[in-house]
């Protein structure tokens, strides 16, 4: 009886600790932290930057894919001119891009 009493006790010795099985988990969790995670919420800031930043002449795309120049912004809105005489309400955070000021639309 006491042999199987020594052979457990020496079994349970030899285990690794407990931290050792969390160790890939904690790994996986880091690597997306760096190469997902991070990545998204620094591209995030920059667009809301950008998006802030948003001025009466500036030239945007929206999440649509529709262009346009923008003719008013207040705090949640900005009217976009997409043609003469055609203009659209959109919310700011809907605007996807803005384009460099010299750039050209593909089909000019």
């Amino acid at each position: 009886m006491f042999d199987l009493l020594a052979a457990a006790g020496a079994g349970a010795a030899g285990a690794p600790p407990a931290w050792i099985n969390w160790l890939p988990i904690v790994g996986m969790v880091v690597i997306f932290w760096f190469l997902i995670i991070r990545p998204q919420m620094k591209r995030q800031k920059e667009h809301q930057q950008r998006i802030g930043g948003l001025k009466k002449g500036d030239q945007v795309v929206t999440q649509g894919g529709l262009v346009g120049k923008v003719v008013k912004v207040d705090e949640t809105y900005a009217e976009i001119e997409l043609a003469p005489n055609v203009k659209v309400k959109a919310v700011k955070h809907t605007i996807a891009d803005l384009i460099e000021p010299g750039g050209k639309p593909a089909n000019d």
